[in-house]
């Protein structure tokens, strides 16, 4: 094993020289010592938070391109450079909206990563760092997808980007590593879906979050609300729309046994105990968007938040693809989020001082129907969609572009021979990405391979937004787990988490392995917040 003062003296770009892999061109190789780094991670997803103290670590950027095509691809590595920091394991890291990595959510993951002794790799595909997307990027003129940036960015440049990473790990510490990881959340999510399906030996764990695997579908799916609005030619109050919202976690929170603030069963079963058609007429005081007068629900907001509730619908009436869970934020504005996601919420509206509302869309859908909905025309008009186009544009980019982007394949044997072990996690109150969908996969795969809990698990988790917020803290030890599940097979049969009821208090919960639910045991114990108290079982 190398000392420490060799390593420091290895991080030097000769050191990561001659880098080969077939069918790319490597461009430049530069190695920098980075010293004395500290930082806060708030946040690592399926991890707690976390601090970096002065920490010292030899960063790697190798530039590449595939020859006869016009990308130009990094890949950077953040490698520990005491021998004893190292804990002999790679860890690579997804990106968030519309970049593979490279950006303030992959460099937080690194961070969290080098506290903790990985080394951390990530990848920009190629593509701006932006999480709306810049269109220039993916368009070799107006009308002309570059179709190699989409296959980078869908999957390409993630299995080179381990392969790269990997080669670096070697050269460096002069052994590969004992275990390789993914880990990432929402596009992150997505990416370790594609590592896992297409580079099945790559990763001994995969760990996702809230992925973005149905991709085609689910850039229709967020331009739905709006969609239904402008079908409409009327805009709700985002008052209104937060006032049905209340209205359904009132009347569904008692549906698992146990009041608390928070929505744990499925959209079905809550619509099927409320109707917000009910609300019609019902005045909602002090609208902040009507300059704090009383208004009364309107029959729009009510058909928005039904739609929203229920999923994107085709033209002739059929259900398409599943919506939000009530108690997700559907109206309100937000921030970017964990998951790399702007604001404004789908179903949002901006309202003038004369009462007029139009729509307010989310900013990651412009591209998405720009490039791949409408055959890369950056003039594309969304608003103005008949919901026959509507259908047309979806359909579309699914026969175009699903190969590249959806990782839906059900296949997994390929991953589970390899001896390899994933935990995907979803929040049910996710504002952006059905939760429905991360089950809908898991049961496909369940059915092609049987034996998936030997291999695969998938946590819901009641109350959290998408990948991170609301009710709900972080599944924070579901990393590790994965990590004693690869390493000396310790199966995750449940999870702890933290959510705050909506007295304030802080409760002591557990996840369960999906099918399973955590049901609470109010005769034997009745204590919500001690996490005893509760057990995974096939119904709540």
């Amino acid at each position: 094993m190398a000392a420490v003062s060799s390593l420091l003296g290895s991080c030097i770009s000769s050191t990561f020289g001659g880098l080969s892999l077939f069918g790319l061109e490597f461009l430049s190789v530069e190695a920098t010592l980075v010293s004395n780094y500290t930082a806060n991670v708030p946040f690592q997803f399926a991890q707690p938070g976390i601090q970096i103290q002065n920490a010292t670590f030899c960063n790697v950027t190798a530039s590449y391109f595939h020859p006869g095509q016009t990308n130009n691809i990094t890949v950077e590595a953040w490698l520990p450079v005491d021998n004893s920091a190292w804990n002999g394991r790679f860890q690579m890291v997804g990106g968030g909206g519309w970049v593979a990595g490279r950006h303030p959510i992959s460099y937080t993951l690194m961070e969290g990563g080098i506290a903790e002794g990985f080394a951390s790799i990530t990848t920009d595909a190629g593509l701006p760092t932006e999480a709306t997307m810049d269109m220039s990027s993916v368009l070799t003129s107006p009308g002309n997808v570059n179709m190699h940036a989409v296959q980078d960015f869908g999957y390409r440049s993630l299995g080179e980007g381990a392969l790269i990473g990997k080669d670096l790990i070697r050269r460096f510490y002069g052994r590969g590593p004992k275990f390789s990881y993914w880990n990432g959340c929402s596009q992150g999510g997505r990416q370790g879906l594609a590592v896992a399906q297409r580079y099945p030996t790559l990763f001994d764990g995969v760990s996702i979050g809230a992925p973005a695997m149905y991709m085609t579908k689910l850039g229709s799916a967020l331009y739905w609300s709006q969609q239904v609005m402008n079908n409409l030619k009327s805009y709700p109050y985002g008052c209104e729309i937060d006032a049905i919202s209340a209205a359904a976690i009132a009347a569904c929170d008692g549906l698992d046994g146990l009041v608390d603030g928070i929505i744990s069963v499925d959209t079905e079963t809550c619509l099927e105990h409320f109707d917000p058609f009910a609300l019609v007429g019902t005045p909602v005081p002090n609208c902040r968007q009507a300059n704090n007068r009383t208004i009364t629900i309107s029959n729009t907001a009510a058909t928005v938040a039904n739609e929203t509730w229920n999923g994107l619908r085709l033209a002739n009436g059929t259900r398409h693809w599943y919506g939000l869970t009530p108690g997700s934020e559907i109206s309100s504005d937000g921030s970017i989020s964990p998951g790399g996601n702007a604001s404004p919420a789908l179903a949002a509206t901006s309202c003038s001082n004369n009462g007029t509302c139009v729509g307010l869309a989310n900013p990651l859908i412009f591209p998405w129907f720009a490039v791949f909905h409408a055959r890369g025309n950056p003039d594309f008009e969304v608003t103005n969609m008949t919901h026959a186009e509507f259908d047309d544009v979806e359909f579309f980019s699914r026969q175009i572009y699903g190969a590249a982007f959806d990782t839906d394949e059900a296949d997994l044997s390929r991953f589970r021979d390899a001896g390899g072990k994933m935990i995907s996690f979803h929040g049910l109150w996710d504002d952006l990405i059905t939760p429905k969908g991360t089950e809908q996969y898991y049961n496909d795969v369940a059915r092609l391979t049987p034996d998936i809990h030997d291999f695969y698990r998938h946590f819901e988790v009641p109350g959290l937004g998408h990948c991170a917020g609301r009710s709900s803290g972080q599944p924070e030890s579901l990393f590790d787990q994965l990590r004693a599940w690869v390493e000396n097979g310790t199966v995750p049969e449940q999870s702890p988490v933290k959510v705050t009821a909506q007295d304030g208090a802080v409760h002591d919960r557990i996840l369960c392995p999906y099918p399973k639910k955590a049901k609470y045991d109010e005769a034997g114990c009745g204590n919500p917040a001690n996490a005893t108290c509760w057990s995974c079982c096939y119904s709540a």
